[in-house]
């Protein structure tokens, strides 16, 4: 089959061609500039990112057997170091409980208190459908004003940038994993995801659950 090059060239000399692309670009570069310009200087690592009040833990999944998966468990190890470094005083797991059967946040609770966090210590926020959600609800549910944001590297911009637009004073520190496979999924998956989270601010969405105001933070910040 010959290939006609002239053909070719028009085609890709063609507005059809490069205003659809240039479109989709800016679609997708501009939530993540905001994302990266939104928690710049935010993002630090265990030992130097700032103190604050409160370690908030995203869910990360949870295996049949209780157990929670490489990535979630990475985020709590990292909150028990912050914990253990006085870098926070109490620390909010924020997960999925939407069905009986799966509950991320009884499963984070129970792995900190497995690796010597006080059982007081931790506050279980149990509509954490998303970050969104989790960071909104961290603030008008739980009354958090300073928090630390535990999630994986290529959540961290994502993540701060969102607790702080929604009024948090917030922080990140990203947990690294070796598993290249879902860690490039994860960088992947945070292009669809950015776009949602603009989307979310751009609107100044409710979560989907907001509920009554918990005492959980205040009492645990009370505990000496």
């Amino acid at each position: 089959m010959r290939v006609n090059m002239r053909h070719i060239a028009r085609i890709i000399r063609s507005p059809r061609l490069w205003i659809p692309l240039g479109l989709g670009a800016v679609l997708v570069l501009t939530p993540t500039g905001w994302a990266y310009a939104r928690s710049a200087g935010h993002v630090q690592d265990v030992e130097h990112v700032k103190t604050t009040e409160v370690a908030l833990v995203l869910g990360a999944g949870i295996y049949p057997d209780g157990l929670p998966t490489p990535f979630l468990a990475g985020r709590l190890d990292t909150a028990v170091r912050l914990y253990s470094l006085g870098k926070v005083r109490a620390i909010l797991v924020s997960g999925d409980n939407s069905r009986k059967s799966y509950d991320e946040p009884e499963v984070m609770k129970n792995y900190l208190v497995s690796r010597g966090v006080p059982a007081e210590k931790i506050v279980l926020d149990y509509a954490g459908f998303d970050t969104w959600d989790s960071c909104v609800r961290a603030g008008k549910v739980f009354g958090v004003k300073s928090v630390t944001v535990v999630s994986q590297d290529f959540h961290m911009a994502r993540a701060v940038a969102l607790c702080r637009q929604a009024g948090l004073s917030a922080e990140g520190v990203g947990n690294s994993q070796k598993d290249r496979a879902r860690t490039l999924y994860g960088y992947a998956r945070e292009i669809p995801a950015t776009l949602k989270a603009m989307n979310d601010v751009l609107l100044d969405n409710d979560p989907r659950f907001l509920g009554p105001k918990e005492p959980g933070i205040e009492k645990a910040l009370a505990t000496g």
